[in-house]
């Protein structure tokens, strides 16, 4: 039995990557490019004429902003988007707006020798093609972000030994379920620490976005880094973030080891890194995210007395972390998303965000 293959509208201002991105695409049995665009203009037709699966849509462009579009589609007529974006700082913040808007994922451009470099990302793409294809979205609703006043921590509380420590890891669908997580927890919240597969420069402005649109204090984490009550701190691209401990506080390990299942950073070098120092005084969350990577480091970590908690198949962009996590065993309590942040607050029995 045949299956129909993915169709794939390609968009993007340069016919060299709209020829290499066709090209790449094409190569899989399993998906089909039916058109290309070389801006927003064209592209809107063209959805209306060949309704794709997925649409691959450059950052940049004349005529009409990709994000500008991107707001317009996931507002009028969602459809699973990947952006294309390049490898520099602000190339990463309208990516990481692209996600919040609820554009699927992403693949970065390399920065030197644009077509072999992009023939390398061939198969990166391609899977995330599949799985845009299957991803659930939401129409996008344009919210006011509220705004916070950072709360100074008290050189008492600083001193205080910390009684909890939450740990999260996300991929695909991650950048929007780790805002909207934050966005519920108070100020006072223990220390959380955050692997979200992300490259280099892009979780930089991932923390500091974060920082602007949460009452935590977020921040890229940094090897020796102490760690605080209301502060967040997002494993760097490109290195793995473990928690370390001595003299009673807790810390921040920054390395390059080896990537671990192909990520680097990985969920499960946090996960297992917790379990082995924070055990039952930790709380381990699971989110949206392709693969399983961090699912044996979550088991590990309910082995070791923590509480666990899974991200529900029905608010997942993709369910294969949280799943894989479930399936073995790992999850305790698996809840919607909007929920995460209420049952964490139960649990650490603080105050919630008025």
């Amino acid at each position: 039995m045949t299956t129909n293959p993915i169709t794939v509208l390609v968009v993007d201002d340069s016919a060299l990557m709209r020829q290499i991105l066709t090209e790449m695409l094409n190569g899989a049995d399993d998906i089909k490019v039916i058109a290309s665009a070389p801006d927003p203009i064209v592209a809107r037709e063209l959805i209306k004429q060949h309704s794709p699966n997925v649409v691959t849509l450059d950052v940049e462009m004349p005529k009409m902003d990709g994000i500008v579009f991107l707001e317009r589609i996931m507002t009028l007529r969602p459809i699973p988007v990947i952006m294309v974006s390049s490898l520099t700082s602000q190339g990463a913040e309208s990516t990481l707006r692209a996600l919040e808007l609820g554009a699927v994922d992403y693949v970065t451009k390399p920065t030197t020798d644009l077509q072999k470099g992009m023939q390398g990302l061939a198969e990166e793409l391609r899977a995330k093609v599949r799985i845009a294809a299957k991803a659930k979205l939401r129409p996008y609703v344009i919210q006011a972000r509220p705004t916070f006043v950072k709360k100074d921590i008290t050189a008492a509380a600083a001193a205080a030994p910390i009684d909890k420590i939450i740990a999260i890891g996300a991929s695909t669908g991650g950048v929007e379920a780790i805002t909207q997580l934050l966005g519920g927890m108070p100020p006072e919240s223990p220390p959380i620490i955050i692997t979200q597969h992300m490259p280099e420069k892009f979780t930089a402005s991932f923390a500091q976005r974060l920082n602007s649109v949460t009452p935590l204090r977020v921040s890229e984490a940094k090897d020796a880094d102490r760690v605080l009550p209301g502060h967040a701190y997002i494993a760097p691209g490109g290195f793995h973030l473990e928690l370390g401990k001595t003299a009673g506080s807790y810390f921040c390990k920054v390395h390059q080891d080896a990537p671990v299942s192909g990520h680097r950073p990985s969920v499960d070098v946090l996960f297992r890194s917790v379990a082995k120092v924070a055990g039952r005084q930790s709380i381990g969350v699971i989110l949206t995210g392709m693969g399983r990577d961090g699912a044996e480091g979550l088991l590990e970590m309910r082995k070791a007395g923590a509480q666990t908690i899974g991200q529900d198949e029905g608010t997942c962009v993709v369910y294969g972390m949280p799943k894989a996590a479930y399936d073995l065993g790992a999850v305790e309590m698996q809840s919607p998303l909007k929920d995460i942040n209420k049952q964490l607050i139960k649990l650490l029995n603080i105050t919630a965000v008025t």
